[in-house]
């Protein structure tokens, strides 16, 4: 598991402001004590670290519990009585008999962009490809010319709004991603947009460098010099900056090779950055081998995954991330196995992809129904996948992702009676209370 660097991940303890006054309801100076009575998925059971078999399907459910936070981590956790008696001068925060789970993780998104590609949606409906489209122009080549016509300011409101969303939605940790600049200044651009908006943005952002996401037009017919590019001029620029923790590469056939993704990827170790891989998603190329191979964090997509490409995984401590959102939109002809990586006992984690061409959702609850419908998970394992795994697969797997003492206090209440129901009402957003780093971030939907 790597670990973020202190000044490349926010999390900030003091009050989070922006200049439209969004700020974060202020704690007590004794601390904050949080308490429900209804079901609570604390994830609190076991060993720290990756979960995988049996151990993905116990959420550790506690029928009415309660946390203390002090400086935006949980100091103590245990029945109500207990706990208000212990701390009578906390202030109380009641929430009642709803569902309480952990902030949401999110170990893969792309939120910078501008612009978006919905005729790119109703051309793959009547018959194009994803690919066929990204040859002919489009795909993340459009974003690309959006994106280098947009200024910092309309990059950075874009992210924060994208950020507002996604804690509207209970996700209150995201892995970010550039990869929409593709030449060094709009990469550079993208990446201190994410550094800008995480400085005040209650949402916890773990930045990543995607300048393999595709050859720029104006590389188009010198591959291999981009790489180059990238590996002599790009990553020591984002390295020297401290501007990403991870460097990811999309491997795959009509874009970077697994020759030249492994270049790339033991360049950037060697800087002190993790390593992800997009892999296996259109074709079968051996990405999740090359993951394996390198050491990489996460292997991520993996609809073609071979049955070597998951033992390697395992072998090497992977941990494969599923995009449900991104096969159903793209119409891909066949899902991830996410249920044979169960019975081998990977230690999943599932994530949104949000990009503006081929998964425009913030939704993890709507992800978790889809792994239940399409991968057999049960909403235990779902749970598990979007919180304590994903957690790991970004390095904050001692951070964020269970509701125990010493982790931060990142948890959301549900108008929902059970943890089944997360999965099973769909579609829809039940989020009632967020609580970012001890402090109350949204309610009702604000």
């Amino acid at each position: 598991m790597f670990r973020p660097a202190s000044d490349a991940v926010n999390r900030r303890n003091g009050t989070t402001r922006r200049a439209d006054g969004y700020h974060a309801r202020m704690t007590s100076p004794n601390g904050t004590l949080y308490v429900g009575n209804g079901p609570w998925c604390t994830l609190g059971d076991g060993p720290p670290g990756s979960r995988r078999g049996a151990d993905m399907n116990d959420p550790g459910t506690r029928e009415g519990w309660a946390v203390l936070s002090r400086n935006g981590v949980i100091a103590a956790a245990g029945a109500p009585d207990v706990l208000r008696t212990a701390h009578p001068d906390a202030h109380v925060v009641d929430l009642g008999d709803r569902l309480v789970t952990p902030g949401l993780v999110d170990p893969h998104t792309h939120p910078v962009f501008h612009g978006t590609r919905e005729d790119e949606f109703e051309m793959r409906n009547l018959g194009r490809t994803y690919v066929d489209i990204a040859l002919s122009g489009g795909g993340i080549r459009k974003s690309v010319r959006l994106l280098r016509a947009a200024d910092d300011a309309v990059l950075a409101r874009n992210v924060a709004e994208n950020a507002d969303a996604f804690l509207r939605l209970g996700t209150t940790t995201i892995e970010a991603k550039s990869g929409y600049g593709l030449s060094l200044e709009d990469e550079l651009r993208s990446l201190r947009a994410i550094r800008d908006v995480a400085a005040w943005h209650p949402l916890t952002f773990v930045p990543t460098f995607l300048g393999a996401h595709e050859f720029p037009d104006e590389w188009r017919d010198r591959r291999d010099a981009w790489v180059d590019h990238l590996i002599d001029d790009m990553l020591p620029r984002v390295a020297a900056e401290k501007l990403a923790v991870a460097c990811d590469v999309f491997c795959e056939a009509h874009v970077f090779t697994i020759a030249q993704s492994r270049r790339l990827l033991l360049a950037a170790k060697k800087l002190g950055l993790a390593t992800k891989v997009h892999a296996d998603e259109i074709t079968p190329c051996g990405g999740a081998e090359l993951a394996a191979e390198v050491g990489a964090a996460s292997a991520d997509h993996l609809v073609h995954v071979s049955d070597a490409g998951m033992d390697a995984m395992a072998a090497a401590g992977t941990v494969p991330i599923l995009l449900p959102a991104t096969s159903w939109y793209l119409r891909l002809a066949k899902d991830a196995p996410g249920d044979v990586m169960k019975r081998k006992g990977l230690p999943i984690a599932l994530a949104t992809d949000f990009n503006p061409g081929s998964s425009p959702t913030r939704s993890l609850p709507l992800v978790m129904s889809m792994a239940c419908v399409r991968y057999g998970f049960t909403a235990a394992e779902a749970l598990t996948a979007v919180t304590v795994n994903a957690a790991c697969a970004i390095g904050l797997g001692d951070r964020v992702g269970r509701l125990v003492p010493g982790y931060a206090c990142d948890l959301v209440a549900w108008d929902l009676p059970n943890l089944r129901s997360l999965p099973y009402r769909f579609g829809e957003n039940h989020v009632a209370t967020v609580v970012k780093s001890g402090r109350v971030v949204v309610e009702r939907g604000r």
